[in-house]
């Protein structure tokens, strides 16, 4: 226990009996509150903003906006939170990428509760936490050569543009999306063609082929 101290904890997860069985066992601890629930990264950066929980578990695949992009922006609002990625990918571009935006640390949905329970002391420690089962692929990059790493999505597209595609990706109108984003219909079209152009593709088809193998929505 951390000096008596309960840590606050936003679960951000699509699945309800995920999120459930989840928050059972969190509640169980005598250090751990779960006060909130996300089923997509909107709803988990308005907790923390609104919550300044100490923890957000973060799924990555979600909709409206997945969670790399929800961390990016809970951690540029410089609440203190720290972001837990649970996550069922191990592949090395999702665990690259959840880091670079900021996450605290990064577990698989395979690891074991009382695993969970360590990591989210560790990060509220101020340290950082990285799963054995993904930890060869943080090594091996950091041990690599920056200059024969892969270029990202996210070092060519701005974080509303990004916002923008998973939307599209999702099949959501030009009128839908401005709605969401609070942004004019003529403004979504502006950043779907400036998208298009930037990533070169011409069609909604190959672009959510394009944002499925890119992690930005998920199957």
């Amino acid at each position: 226990m951390q000096n008596n101290k309960i840590i606050k904890v936003v679960i951000a997860d699509d699945h309800m009996i995920f999120r459930d069985g989840l928050r059972s066992l969190l509640d169980r601890q005598l250090d751990m509150e779960v006060v909130a629930e996300a089923d997509n990264g909107r709803i988990a950066i308005k907790h923390a903003k609104e919550l300044s929980p100490d923890v957000v578990i973060m799924d990555i695949g979600m909709s409206e906006l997945n969670g790399i992009d929800a961390t990016r922006q809970i951690v540029k609002m410089s609440l203190g939170v720290k972001v837990l990625a649970l996550s069922m990918y191990s592949d090395k571009r999702f665990v690259k990428e959840m880091l670079k935006a900021g996450a605290s640390g990064y577990m698989l949905k395979d690891s074991a509760f009382t695993e969970l329970i360590d990591a989210i002391r560790v990060i509220v420690g101020g340290k950082i936490y990285i799963s054995p089962g993904v930890a060869s692929i943080v090594l091996e990059d950091y041990l690599g050569d920056s200059t024969q790493r892969e270029s990202s999505i996210r070092s060519l597209l701005t974080s509303r543009e990004i916002e923008v595609l998973q939307l599209l990706a999702e099949g959501k109108s030009t009128k839908q999306i401005a709605l969401s984003l609070s942004l004019s219909i003529k403004t979504i079209e502006s950043r779907r063609a400036r998208i298009m152009q930037k990533i070169g593709i011409d069609n909604i088809a190959n672009l959510t082929k394009y944002a499925i193998r890119e992690g930005i929505i998920s199957l």
